[in-house]
Order: C-alpha cells, then sequence, then structure tokens
C-alpha cells in the first residue's frame, strides 16, 4: 500500500537525532510522499536543506502560520512572497486562524489568511488551512475573499488540517472550491467525536496526515509523533467506514495526488 503523509514537520527539532530511521520506517510502511508545511522564516532554512536531502520524498510548503503572528506580521509575509519566487513549493500554508491560543493578533491574522488565500489563488496551488476555535472567523475570511478571487478568475483549493469540525460544517467547504479534509491522530482518541462525522464525509474528499511531530495517534498517543504511523489513520478510518484498507490507501493517495497535483 502506499501512503502520502499530507501534514509532517519531519524538520522539527524532535527530529535531529535520528531523522534518516524516522524517513526509512515512513518508507517501510509505505509514505511516498511528506507534505512539508511552512510556519514562519524561523523554520525556512531548516525545512528547505531537509526538503532538499529528501528530494522526491519531502514536498515543501511556505505561509505564516495564525500562532506566528506578532508585530513583525508584515516582515513574515513580505519573507512568503520573497521564497515564493525562488523555490518549488506544493501548497501555500499552514495558514489561516486560530483562536484558541489568543486573540490579540486577530486583526493581523485575519489580514495573513486573506492575503495567502489570494496568493495560492495567484499561484495555483492548493492552500493547508489551520482552524482552531476559528471556524466563523476562517468562513468570514474566505467570504470577503471569494469575489477578489473571482476578479482575476482565480480558484480554490486545498485542506482543512486536523480537521475536527461537525458534518455541517463539512458541507459548507464545497462553497469555496475544491477542498478536502485532513485526517490525523485525533481520530483515534476515545473522546474525540471525530469518528461519527468521518463516518459521514465521503471517501473522496479524504486525506491522510499525522502532524509529526505532534498529534500521535493511539496507542503510542504521548510519544512523539512521526509519518510512518500514517497507516494507523488509514487503519482507523477503514474500520469506521468498514472498507479494507487498501482501499483507504488508494483513495486517499489519489487524492493528495490531485491535491497537489503529484505525478
Amino acid at each position: 500500500m502506499d501512503f502520502i503523509d499530507t501534514h509532517s514537520h519531519l524538520y522539527d527539532e524532535a527530529f535531529d537525532e535520528d531523522i534518516e530511521a524516522v524517513v526509512e520506517r515512513a518508507k517501510a510502511a509505505g509514505v511516498k510522499h511528506c507534505i512539508f508545511p511552512g510556519i514562519d522564516s524561523g523554520c525556512y532554512d531548516k525545512m528547505i536543506s531537509l526538503s532538499k536531502k529528501l528530494e522526491g520524498f519531502a514536498l515543501p510548503g511556505i505561509g505564516l502560520h495564525p500562532t506566528s503572528m506578532d508585530e513583525s506580521y508584515r516582515k513574515e509575509l513580505d519573507f512568503v512572497y520573497e521564497k515564493i519566487e525562488q523555490e518549488r513549493f506544493y501548497a501555500i500554508g499552514e495558514i489561516g486562524m486560530d483562536c484558541y491560543w489568543s486573540t490579540e493578533f486577530i486583526d493581523a491574522q485575519r489580514i495573513a489568511f486573506k492575503e495567502q488565500l489570494i496568493l495560492a489563488a495567484k499561484k495555483d496551488l492548493p492552500v493547508i488551512i489551520h482552524s482552531r476555535n476559528a471556524t466563523e472567523e476562517i468562513f468570514s475570511v474566505m467570504d470577503e475573499t471569494l469575489e477578489e478571487i473571482k476578479s482575476f478568475n482565480g480558484v480554490l483549493r486545498g485542506t482543512f488540517h486536523a480537521y475536527s469540525g461537525s458534518y455541517e460544517t463539512y458541507l459548507r467547504l464545497a462553497k469555496y472550491g475544491d477542498f478536502y479534509v485532513g485526517i490525523g491522530g485525533v481520530l483515534t482518541y476515545k473522546n474525540a467525536g471525530i469518528a461519527s462525522v468521518i463516518e459521514k464525509i465521503p471517501l473522496e474528499r479524504i486525506i491522510l496526515e499525522t502532524d509529526s511531530p505532534w498529534l500521535t495517534p493511539a496507542p503510542h498517543r504521548g510519544k512523539r509523533n512521526e509519518s510512518s504511523y500514517v497507516a494507523i489513520i488509514a487503519e482507523n478510518i477503514a474500520r469506521i467506514k468498514q472498507v479494507p484498507v487498501e482501499e483507504v490507501a488508494l483513495v486517499t493517495t489519489n487524492n493528495a495526488k490531485k491535491l497537489f497535483r503529484l505525478d
């Protein structure tokens, strides 16, 4: 079976000591590609360096994460605009809004999210959206942005990373373009409640992710997450949907190839 981990931070310091072994375990588990979402300028050099070292396996994105907002957010956005002209990227992200950790820079979050949605449409790249305690804020910005994107015949496509919304929220995504939901380790948590939602969402709208080194699936919860555990996510989806895990692997991998335009 082949898998694509559509959200993995293997460039994080948690992997400094054994990245080679982590990648080998991922490949042994059937992982063909890992999408590396960008966070901010502070992690950029390390992410790009590892992506080049793992060329063909690691596919980088670029974006300004909502929890990286501070007074210098404009400088960070300019960094994104500069670098996107210098390297090949497979996504704009991780972008979005987060009202869980802080709302101090909520206006900056809105501005950065809108600008990066427009950038993605202009560059014809998918967006990787981070949404935490911010569903209505996310949709509000996307509503504002949609008309502007249509004005230059742009379209949006992307994924809602670590999806934890309702089925009703999922149904709203179609308004904005070609969107998938990224499903990871939270699916395996007893009280998460996402299993009943995944039961209803078509497999053709699901992609797999780990968010390594965080959100480790059971039975490894409490330990460092890694990309090889994407197989555990597939097994849980197969159980919930009562289909063979091979079908989950095939469909979700094809979904990811379509979204990120992989050969």
